[in-house]
């Protein structure tokens, strides 16, 4: 018996995929140490917001909390482009909406993933981590769009 795969890649797994990789390139510490080392433009340095480290200097805490969001980041936007691709409507398929479905689904991931890891960083609080939220919004509402070309291209249930 011959396995046949599908040349089709679903729109959730296109999705996640490049937010995987989006979190693994640019948030590495090599690239978030050449971001600060200078003046690199807005998109360079949001596309830096979900750092990752295996810094040994840092607090365990922290260090829990930044890898932490970027692995909720990207398991949220596979969440998160599953439910609102399920949910459009037959006469919505296209190409507008599978960009914003992506486009929205990483926006909620980022604020999500931020708001949830705040609570592990000393001196949590609710306002803390709407802060953070307000920051992993912004972060997918720059970097969002990314997510929303990739889940155009692949197929939806």
């Amino acid at each position: 018996m011959a396995i046949r795969r599908s040349r089709y890649r679903t729109a959730t797994g296109a999705g996640t995929l490049v937010a995987f990789l989006l979190v693994l390139i640019f948030g590495s510490p090599w690239y978030v140490d050449w971001v600060q080392e200078g003046n690199r433009g807005i998109f360079l340095e949001t596309l830096a917001w979900p750092a990752w480290s295996f810094d040994t200097d840092a607090s365990v805490r922290d260090l829990l909390a930044a890898d932490l969001k970027a692995i909720l980041l990207v398991v949220f936007t596979a969440l998160f482009i599953t439910l609102l691709a399920g949910a459009q409507l037959a006469s919505a398929r296209g190409t507008i909406s599978a960009i914003l479905t992506g486009w929205a689904a990483y926006i909620f991931a980022a604020a999500l993933a931020a708001m949830l890891t705040a609570f592990i960083l000393a001196n949590a609080s609710f306002g803390s981590a709407v802060v953070a939220a307000t920051g992993g919004a912004a972060y997918g509402l720059i970097v969002g769009w990314i997510i929303g070309l990739a889940t155009m291209a692949g197929r939806r249930p």
